[in-house]
């Protein structure tokens, strides 16, 4: 089995699988894939797949992804290819973010840590997870453990979904629950539903005060709506994801008041790229065995 891989280190796990794995370190900056590497029948892709790249790969029936997005391979992929996720692999650092990202925001830290640039010494009153109200959007893998790890806060928490069932709420629910919540979490998937959700309505009902937390993804938010609030001083943010992204220089989110913000790093700690690859080798193997794939991207 030939298998297309963006690093050294991923071909090297790869192929200690078994001798019947051959691994094939690819670049794009050299050119689409050539000889036994266009035999492959497997793709790790570093990112989105470029032009041509599956039609030089045309044995190609399983694309393995290292991440659990998924919203870059939409409508890119034909019938003959099954695409995977590595669901899990992002999921402890990720929801330490979160977690790290909404204590931050409540306690006032990037308000402190500014002031102690500047010397100054100013004691506050701030607000306190510690009983908040949580809604977690989004009730998958990732929104489950980030309220497993704040229930030890003693918040109350309510997550949202797009299917409504035990314990959970749909997302035609919003409205009504929105104004009760002191903290919203975002953790949902790119979908044409979920795309610019969060607009200038969703945040309306937001109450006075409340805290914005995405670890999403930037299209979830309508930027300039945001910016609206924040600007006002009614809503505040923490944002480790933005549209666009890379924030551009000049880009008035970067002065924004009330807002936490970090470059996109919620799941870079060194364990996630360990999960990454065990992920991918575990599926690899799935394949060597005939058993069937974990992860299964449904609908992309």
């Amino acid at each position: 089995m030939h298998v297309l891989v963006p690093s050294g280190a991923l071909a090297e796990a790869v192929e200690q699988l078994s001798p019947r794995v051959r691994a094939h370190r690819y670049d794009l900056r050299d050119g689409l894939p050539t000889g036994e590497a266009a035999q492959a029948q497997v793709l790790v892709p570093r990112g989105p797949l470029p032009d041509g790249l599956l039609d030089a790969l045309p044995r190609v029936q399983l694309v393995q992804l290292r991440s659990a997005g998924a919203e870059q391979f939409a409508g890119t992929l034909p019938a003959r290819v099954t695409l995977c996720n590595a669901r899990g692999a992002h999921t402890p650092a990720t929801a330490e973010w979160a977690v790290t990202a909404t204590l931050a925001a409540q306690r006032g830290i990037p308000h402190y840590v500014r002031e102690a640039d500047a010397g100054r010494w100013s004691p506050g009153s701030v607000a306190s997870l510690v009983g908040a109200r949580v809604l977690v959007v989004g009730a998958g893998d990732i929104g489950r453990t980030i309220g497993a790890m704040m229930a030890g806060f003693d918040v109350e928490l309510t997550y949202v979904a797009r299917t409504a069932r035990e314990g959970v709420h749909g997302f035609e629910e919003l409205p009504a629950l929105l104004p009760d919540a002191d903290v919203v979490v975002l953790i949902v998937p790119v979908t044409p539903q979920t795309t610019g959700m969060v607009d200038a309505a969703f945040l309306a009902a937001m109450p006075d005060g409340a805290l914005l937390v995405n670890a999403a993804r930037g299209v979830v938010v309508d930027t300039d709506a945001l910016l609206a609030e924040l600007t006002a001083g009614r809503l505040r943010a923490a944002l480790d994801v933005t549209d666009p992204e890379p924030l551009p220089e000049g880009h008035p989110l970067w002065s924004a008041p009330g807002l936490l913000l970090t470059p996109h790093v919620g799941g870079a700690v060194p364990d996630t790229e360990a999960r990454a690859t065990a992920a991918v080798t575990d599926q690899l193997r799935r394949v060597l065995a005939g058993e069937p794939l974990q992860n299964v991207v449904a609908d992309y």
